[in-house]
């Protein structure tokens, strides 16, 4: 699920931390990896100030969690954890993973949020975003155009301009945050309390239904995107 990778990919998801991506759109990543598309997650720091677990330990949890979901393809940057500044540096690694991959649609986590790094995590993929068409930016890497940047509801939430119905692919969500049980389940004898440990799991499962439940659906999950979409009514 690492490099080497060949091909393009057309849902590429980037999350501040192992497990943020999974939080905000698992059902909607089972449910794409299931209907044959190519999806992959780019996770940008190991979470090595996480209060429970290790990055080694994270790691194998982002394993677990990517075959449950079916992905096609998962990476770190190894970026600082709450040292995402945004700086050239970083972006350029986010940029050359995107022309890298190509992907036809990139997610990140909504700009408002309780964790600093998930909002920092939102500026830097929608410049990356941005740079990645740019053809004289970084020129011995093709530059490449993201048909279109949607942001993913982690901890805070707000008004989706579009969802997906997850409601067939939730089991593989349920199951792809059980494989972080450093985070919400934490046995290990030095494990501290979190907002993770605090019942997490059955507030994500009750936003999910929330939003089902307005559309018609057991389960749904929202999204925001910056620029107007096309409809086609008649």
């Amino acid at each position: 699920m690492t490099e080497p990778f060949g091909g393009a990919l057309d849902l590429l998801v980037f999350g501040a931390h192992p497990d943020d991506a999974e939080i905000g759109m698992g059902g909607t990543i089972a449910k794409h990896a299931a209907e044959g598309r190519r999806v992959g997650i780019c996770d940008l720091t190991r979470a090595e100030l996480s209060s429970n677990g290790t990055p080694e330990l994270r790691a194998e949890e982002a394993e677990r969690a990517s075959r449950a979901l079916g992905l096609a393809y998962r990476s770190n940057l190894e970026l600082p954890d709450r040292g995402l500044t945004g700086d050239l540096a970083q972006l350029e690694r986010v940029v050359r993973e995107i022309r890298r991959l190509r992907p036809r649609y990139v997610f990140a986590p909504y700009w408002k949020d309780r964790h600093p790094d998930h909002v920092a995590c939102s500026a830097l993929i929608e410049a990356a975003t941005f740079n990645a068409k740019l053809r004289r930016w970084l020129p011995d890497a093709p530059a490449w155009t993201v048909e279109r940047l949607y942001f993913y509801f982690i901890n805070d939430t707000d008004r989706a301009d579009v969802a997906v119905d997850v409601t067939a692919h939730y089991e593989a969500k349920t199951q792809a945050l059980s494989a972080y049980r450093s985070q919400f389940e934490p046995t290990a004898d030095d494990a501290v309390a979190t907002p993770l440990t605090q019942g997490y799991l059955r507030k994500v499962e009750r936003r999910d239904g929330l939003l089902g439940h307005a559309l018609g659906v057991s389960y749904a999950e929202g999204f925001v995107t910056k620029l107007p979409q096309l409809l086609s009514l008649f």
